[in-house]
């Protein structure tokens, strides 16, 4: 999957929790998986867990039993037995903070520690351009280009895409390289608050995110770096951005995944909903 797909070494890792799983229960001879066990293993998983949850589990079983079927470790079609999960495009509200949190986040910031000053720059990443968590923590020195304001980042699938870099973002960075980061060997922007220093993972990005939504005190509808990714695309489609200049900034390679942000104007929508014939009400 990496070398074919592009597929990154943090998903490859989410998914081996699962393939390791199938055959903890199936056992390691593939040749003796039938259809019925496959599709009670994904059945029973998704009971009582989140849409997102057994959808990864669904993913990372269908990758692998096509794989062992190219290999010939499998009965061919057997993929066909793991039970897609219904879901509806668009049939939920993105889950964002509105304009004034996002700056209570940043203000709660202590800016006077080298941490603070690293943390001032990933949540201005997070918020101000919608990065993932991934793509923060993967940051290099080389993908930024200071006299172009503009820098490189690795999304999905390995697609390299160039950005803007906002003045308040460069300097919060430039600040972070020139008094807070660790001189170490490394090209990562983004180091270990603590040694031994070390560039930082995806998973500390989130737990920067959460921490400082905690710290504002804020009742979040989530907390981690996704919610100021969607608190960023909401922001620009509430300055005016167009669609499709969100879903450039944010690399959404479908418009309908960008769509999804167009409901967030709860009060615009009622304005436009047309009243059921006959002027009843519900």
């Amino acid at each position: 999957m990496q070398t074919h797909h592009g597929v990154q070494s943090s998903t490859l890792r989410n998914y081996r929790q699962h393939i390791v799983e199938l055959l903890s229960t199936l056992g390691e001879h593939p040749e003796q998986f039938t259809a019925d066990a496959l599709h009670t293993f994904i059945l029973n998983y998704a009971l009582g867990r989140s849409h997102a949850l057994a959808k990864k589990r669904v993913t990372a079983v269908r990758m692998f039993i096509r794989f062992l079927i190219t290999m010939g470790h499998c009965q061919p079609g057997l993929e066909a037995a793991i039970p897609a999960l219904a879901e509806w495009p668009l049939a939920r509200l993105p889950r964002y903070l509105l304009p004034e949190e996002v700056d209570r986040v940043l203000a709660h910031i202590n800016r006077t520690t080298p941490i603070g000053i690293r943390d001032k720059a990933i949540l201005l990443l997070l918020a101000r351009l919608g990065l993932r968590a991934s793509e923060v923590a993967e940051l290099a020195l080389p993908d930024i280009d200071w006299s172009a304001g503009t820098f490189s980042v690795i999304g999905k699938s390995r697609r390299e895409a160039k950005l803007p870099l906002p003045q308040e973002v460069g300097d919060a960075l430039l600040e972070y390289l020139e008094s807070a980061r660790p001189s170490v060997k490394t090209d990562r922007v983004f180091i270990t608050a603590i040694a031994p220093w070390m560039p930082i993972t995806r998973h500390v990005v989130k737990q920067v995110a959460a921490q400082a939504i905690r710290r504002a005190g804020i009742n979040a509808p989530s907390f981690g770096a996704h919610v100021l990714r969607h608190s960023a695309a909401t922001g620009m489609l509430r300055q005016g951005a167009s669609l499709q200049v969100i879903g450039e900034v944010l690399r959404h390679s479908c418009l309908e995944t960008t769509a999804h942000y167009a409901k967030v104007d709860i009060a615009l929508l009622q304005q436009v909903t047309r009243s059921w014939p006959g002027g009843a009400s519900c």
